[in-house]
């Protein structure tokens, strides 16, 4: 089953480089996944963010409010 990865955040650097480390950890575990990034204020809304970055996998936020390294991505992609 596929994977579904989203980060949530407006386009600052925190969100772009979380966005980044989750394509290097996908990228290193091999993991197929879909990840889409949100930068759309009203659909952040519609998840209840308040802030930023968010890292939901599989629709559950998994990590708020700062950047997750790839090394944690990968374990939480593993469970």
């Amino acid at each position: 089953m596929k994977t579904n990865i989203k980060v949530l955040g407006p386009g600052c650097p925190k969100c772009k480089t979380t966005y980044n480390n989750v394509l290097e950890a996908i990228k290193q575990t091999g993991i197929d996944a879909e990840v889409q990034k949100i930068e759309d204020i009203e659909t952040m809304m519609q998840y209840n963010v308040l802030t930023t970055p968010v890292l939901m996998i599989n629709e559950v936020a998994v990590v708020k409010g700062r950047v997750a390294d790839i090394n944690e991505i990968k374990q939480l992609l593993m469970q």
